[in-house]
């Protein structure tokens, strides 16, 4: 495959940056080691996904900061580009390495050495496997498989391992320990995988105050993170050619309030912002439409009253609309599907004034 020039220095990269995790978890030496490990990976999908959409013109440049997109964003056109074809669980697995990259950057966390080989070789395994899908390369051909991830035990089940390290942090949280700031880290690692089922989920100081409270009160990790009890990992292999993909099962159900006195153990708190990302312009853009036509499209399909679609941020008196993907998915399929626009203007077109401007042309329209 011919790559383009731009393609082909991100993916070089992709592979340097993936080197370096490897051998940042095959070091003897602990100092810093975590750290290396998870930048380097998240570092290492980043630059292959948008290499993968660079290669299949989709533009990885952000109209409004000039900048390149960010990871979330990465993983959603990944989504969409049928080169790539990114599962809901690969997807997943790379959410849980971007949230347990982002808590080490910001602040620390600390992961169980199970669930960082699990994760550190399920990540090898998705990165060879979107190599070879995207490139139809392989990861050995750029380095040789004896600088894979070694790991000094067998690898284990998924939730063995979590049910390993929840039993850790009861310990530590014993009376008279003095271990809560070493318990916390290793909640935020959990509370990190839970990105693996939910996309929405971030970390915070009051998810890790419920975990605590939960695993004090005597509750079961199913009652405490009811996400993980989603995850599995199916294994193959064995010794350096062991595989490692993360899947979905069925899991407890889950209880959304909004109520911080409600006996609820690890309810995730949601960033709005990050989910209704899009403001009207760039939901325009995204479809190749103009913004008085999106606007009509929009008013056609309720987009702007569908709460999974749209959400209205107030800031003292000034309200802005902004959208989720779901809205860009729900407009762009209604275009392929080859619906008439013709007739939608002509029912949802903006009312125009006599000396004015369409609404949504108007200078910091949102809606």
């Amino acid at each position: 495959m011919k790559l383009r020039n731009e393609a082909r220095h991100l993916s070089t990269k992709a592979i340097h940056s993936m080197t370096n995790a490897v051998t940042a978890f095959n070091s003897p030496h602990e100092a810093g080691r975590l750290t290396a490990v998870l930048l380097q990976m998240q570092h290492a999908f980043e630059m292959l996904l948008k290499a993968g959409l660079v290669q299949h013109r989709v533009r990885v440049m952000d109209p409004e900061s000039g900048r390149s997109i960010g990871f979330e964003r990465c993983l959603h056109e990944a989504g969409m580009l049928p080169a790539i074809k990114l599962t809901a669980e690969e997807a997943g697995t790379l959410r849980a390495i971007d949230a347990l990259r982002d808590d080490e950057q910001h602040w620390y966390a600390i992961v169980d050495e199970g669930l960082l080989y699990l994760h550190t070789r399920a990540a090898v395994t998705l990165f060879d496997d979107l190599l070879h899908r995207v490139f139809d390369q392989r990861l050995a051909d750029h380095l040789p498989v004896r600088v894979l991830p070694i790991g000094t035990e067998p690898p284990q089940d998924f939730s063995t391992l979590v049910q390993r390290e929840y039993e850790n942090i009861a310990g530590l949280l014993r009376p008279g320990r003095r271990a809560r700031a070493e318990a916390e880290g290793r909640i935020r690692a959990l509370l990190a995988m839970e990105a693996h089922v939910d996309p929405d989920s971030m970390i915070s100081s009051t998810d890790v105050r419920r975990v605590i409270k939960g695993i004090t009160e005597g509750k079961v990790p199913e009652q405490v993170f009811p996400k993980l009890s989603e995850v599995g990992a199916a294994l193959q292999g064995e010794g350096l050619m062991v595989e490692v993909r993360f899947v979905r099962g069925s899991g407890m159900p889950v209880r959304l309030v909004d109520d911080d006195t409600v006996d609820a153990a690890a309810i995730r708190v949601i960033d709005l912002q990050k989910r209704y990302h899009r403001n009207a312009q760039d939901l325009a853009q995204s479809l190749d439409l103009s913004a008085p036509r999106s606007l009509a499209l929009r008013r056609h399909l309720g987009i702007n009253e569908d709460p999974k679609c749209a959400h209205t941020f107030s800031l003292g008196s000034q309200k802005s609309v902004r959208f989720s993907d779901n809205a860009f998915t729900k407009m762009r399929d209604a275009l392929r599907s080859g619906i008439d626009m013709d007739a939608i203007w002509a029912s949802h077109a903006p009312v125009r004034r006599r000396g004015s401007v369409p609404t949504c042309m108007q200078p910091g329209c949102t809606t």
